[in-house]
Formats: structure tokens, sequence, C-alpha cells
């Protein structure tokens, strides 16, 4: 874990949102409209990226490949993955946190 921990963490956006996507299982196309729709289309995940995210994350082992049909993959999240991504939440809802606190100093 502390291999993943070093190089997952900080998360990149694109880890971030494949691994929040993964939550419910989905193959790579479902991925990219998922993160579209949580993003508002902010960010797009091109197929190049995706698929090159996903090998690597299979790899080391933060999603799984739960069902192959017709040239389809469907993946999930597998419990390595949900720990780094509970991680990488609480990280984000600090640096949330801590802006509030001097937010109000922008505006002097």
């Amino acid at each position: 874990m502390e291999k993943l921990l070093r190089n997952y963490l900080p998360m990149s956006e694109t880890a971030f949102y494949i691994l929040l996507s993964l939550i419910e299982t989905r193959h790579g196309y479902g991925i990219m409209q998922h993160v579209d729709e949580l993003t508002n289309n902010r960010i797009h995940l091109g197929a190049g990226t995706l698929y090159g995210s996903l090998a690597r994350m299979e790899k080391d082992r933060l999603i799984e490949v739960v069902l192959e049909e017709d040239r389809r993959k469907f993946y999930r999240i597998t419990d390595d993955g949900k720990t780094l991504l509970k991680l990488e939440m609480n990280r984000i809802g600090e640096l949330y946190h801590n802006s509030l606190k001097v937010e109000g100093k922008l505006h002097e």
C-alpha cells in the first residue's frame, strides 16, 4: 500500500474521476460519459488517456475487470482503490475547509 500511496497521492483528476466513476461497474465508454456528466463537460477523458489509466490502475489492483462482453471490458473499483479514493477525498476536503478559513481575507 505504501507504494500506491506514493504513486497516486495526491491524485490526478483523471485518476480521481475514474475511481469515483467505478463505484458502479462500467465499461470504458460509460466511464467517459459519467465523467463528462459529473464535471459538466469540464473534463473529457480521451480514449488514450482513459485506457492507459485503466491499464495502469488494473495492474496496480485499484480496479478489476468483472466482465468481458464482445469487445467491452467492465470494470469496478477494488478495496485498495476505495481506500485511496477515500484518502484523496479527505485531502480535498481539508483543502476546501482550509480555504474557507481565509476566504474573507481575499476581499480585504
